[in-house]
């Protein structure tokens, strides 16, 4: 697996147990639609929340939450769509990220955005 795809899981595990730690309940890691996949999908409360985790080694060149492409956004709605119609479920729902940057090998800087973006119907 290249560097990039274990920094990448890193930070997922990295969010995981930041939102865990919230409180948050965690009902899917890695889901797959199509050929893509959601990060993370949980619980706050009685809000169905659909994570996007961005991670990068450094905000040098832009911070990981500005690397979420307006088609990546499509896809989560999407996603998010066929997760609701498939577990027949009918909570209020929300788009959050969650961005993840080592600061050494023990700590990381982690900023989670609540209500990052909002489903659009075209």
């Amino acid at each position: 697996m290249a560097d990039h795809n274990e920094l990448g899981k890193l930070g997922e595990q990295k969010a995981y147990e930041y939102l865990v730690d919230k409180g948050y309940r965690i009902v899917a890691r890695n889901w797959r639609f199509k050929h893509k996949e959601v990060d993370l999908i949980a619980y706050d409360g009685e809000i169905l929340v659909v994570i996007e985790v961005r991670t990068r080694t450094s905000s040098k060149w832009e911070h990981p939450r500005e690397s979420l492409t307006p088609s990546k956004i499509r896809f989560l709605v999407l996603a998010a769509d066929e997760f609701l119609n498939r577990n027949k479920i009918d909570n209020r729902m929300r788009f959050d990220v969650v961005s993840c940057m080592p600061v050494d090998d023990d700590n990381w800087e982690i900023e989670h955005i609540e209500d990052a973006f909002t489903a659009q119907v075209e």
